[in-house]
């Protein structure tokens, strides 16, 4: 199986179980009643089942109250001895723990985590853009080396940074913009690199035509990546 086609599988292989989606290996939400709440972790009741999701700071604030109803976006981590479900209430929070934890060397799970606890999404991006090392580095746990290592990999190999410039609300961008950064922005965290996103997506464009939703874009642009 090539890399392009395993990146591709989350994508593919998906069913609904009671209140959970699946796809591959991967818990994509979870949907039930909030029983436990910590700053670092929460418990959700799926079903009469209580599941325990490691939580940033960010996402904390944004919980309801015990009791109430709860839908939080997930990544599940496999390890030898542990599985670990990851939640968080945006994409974009998700989508950054993804990027970090499958595209930065030497950040992990935990590590991932404390970079969201640590600033805000918005905020990471910008220091990225500016290649701020030093406000990235004062995130507990990072430190100097680390910060070096997340702007170089994420700016200069990924090109992750261009994407979130161009689509920032500075450049006001149109929705079709929008659409067209966020789905490239979708392949890279899947492990696609960004000069083939580029060009898949905008096939997808050119077929679809300019006013295709993001999601729309993602799709077809995997079918052409998989090929």
């Amino acid at each position: 199986m090539t890399e392009n086609s395993a990146a591709a599988r989350p994508w593919r292989l998906c069913f609904r179980w009671g209140l959970l989606v699946v796809c591959g290996r991967m818990i994509t939400f979870l949907e039930g009643k909030l029983e436990e709440a910590l700053p670092t972790q929460i418990i959700v009741n799926v079903g009469g089942v209580g599941y325990q999701v490691l939580i940033p700071l960010s996402s904390f604030d944004r919980l309801p109250a015990p009791g109430a109803a709860i839908r939080i976006l997930t990544q599940l981590v496999i390890r030898e001895d542990e599985h670990l479900l990851i939640g968080f209430f945006s994409r974009a929070e998700r989508d950054l723990y993804r990027l970090l934890v499958h595209h930065v060397t030497g950040v992990g799970p935990k590590l991932a985590l404390a970079i969201l606890s640590g600033m805000s999404v918005d905020h990471f991006k910008a220091a990225v853009v500016a290649s701020d090392t030093a406000a990235i580095s004062k995130i507990s746990g990072v430190g100097k080396k680390t910060a070096e290592r997340v702007v170089l990999e994420l700016k200069d190999k990924l090109g992750v940074a261009a994407e979130w410039e161009a689509s920032s609300a500075v450049h006001a961008p149109s929705p079709e913009e929008t659409a067209v950064h966020d789905a490239v922005l979708a392949l890279i965290t899947l492990g696609y690199k960004q000069v083939d996103a580029h060009k898949a997506v905008k096939r997808v464009v050119e077929s679809q035509g300019p006013n295709a939703e993001s999601e729309t874009l993602v799709r077809h642009a995997l079918q052409i990546l998989t090929r």
